[in-house]
């Protein structure tokens, strides 16, 4: 599991509380006299599994590292609606001036950990697993594959330097699958895996014998994939992707796929319904 970093937290934040405080928060710095103390609860409007928590937190020390910090709940866990997850206590302008990039990180990923689970879920009782992609918000990757695998899915390659995937567009510089394949495998470090995409079932034999490690049935239908998967015959791994639904999902898992990857779980899933409240310290 992918666990981010303080430095990339931090760089994170800093880079998002620049883009939102900017030179500073007018309304707060008129409103809020200093050195008035507040109570922020991190509270779930509906049901989702957590994620981000560690994010929202260093917004608020970054503000004012004496803010205090009591987690009432840890990344990946299932809330329901109306539970508290987090609260904090400590200088009112700085709670209210992060709160909404706090609120930004928690939703955004609480959002992409709570879709994976509803889908990893799906998956019970079978070898497949559920995979991210690159399909990210630029500068967000980690935090994003972090959310995925907050929510019980498998994170795929991190970017293009941790492993080789063949596509269709390399193939327009090698009409030979298998060649692209040998050159692949010949020319990456022992530990790199080689996947190489295949549109076609008669180019299945090659790319194996041509020594791939994993087999990506790109956009083939649900019978194309049960006749591909009678070709492998468990030799390599096979991941399937392109057209993915809940309903599929079930499907591909019963025709025994290892592994499903989907754009959806990053590029364009729904913000959970979370909110922060602030009350005056006694």
């Amino acid at each position: 599991m992918i666990i981010p970093s303080r430095e990339y937290i931090d760089s994170i934040v800093e880079k998002a509380l620049e883009e939102d405080v900017g030179p500073g928060d007018i309304t707060t710095s008129i409103l809020v006299p200093p050195g008035v103390k507040s109570r922020a609860s991190l509270i779930f409007k509906e049901d989702g599994v957590l994620a981000g928590l560690d994010f929202a937190d260093a917004v608020f020390k970054k503000l004012d590292p004496a803010v205090k910090f009591f987690p009432a709940a840890s990344d990946g866990e299932f809330i329901k609606a109306g539970r508290t997850a987090a609260s904090w206590e400590g200088n009112a302008a700085a709670l209210l001036t992060g709160e909404r990039t706090a609120l930004n990180f928690v939703q955004h990923l609480s959002g992409i950990a709570t879709y994976t689970r509803r889908l990893t879920d799906l998956l019970k009782g079978s070898r497949t697993r559920l995979l991210d992609t690159r399909k990210t918000i630029p500068g967000l990757r980690l935090a994003e594959k972090y959310a995925v695998a907050s929510g019980g899915g498998k994170n795929h390659r991190m970017g293009l330097y941790d492993q080789v995937l063949i596509k269709n567009n390399h193939l327009e510089f090698y009409p030979d699958i298998s060649e692209a394949v040998k050159k692949a495998r010949s020319g990456a470090p022992e530990s790199i895996k080689v996947e190489v995409e295949v549109r076609k079932l008669d180019e299945i034999e090659p790319v194996i014998n041509a020594g791939t490690d994993i087999i990506l049935l790109d956009n083939m239908d649900d019978r194309t994939v049960g006749e591909a998967m009678k070709i492998i015959a468990g030799r390599v791994p096979a991941e399937v992707s392109g057209g993915i639904t809940e309903d599929r999902l079930v499907v591909l898992k019963n025709i025994g796929v290892d592994y499903i990857s989907m754009g959806k779980l990053t590029h364009s899933v729904k913000a959970l319904d979370v909110h922060l409240l602030l009350e005056q310290a006694g």
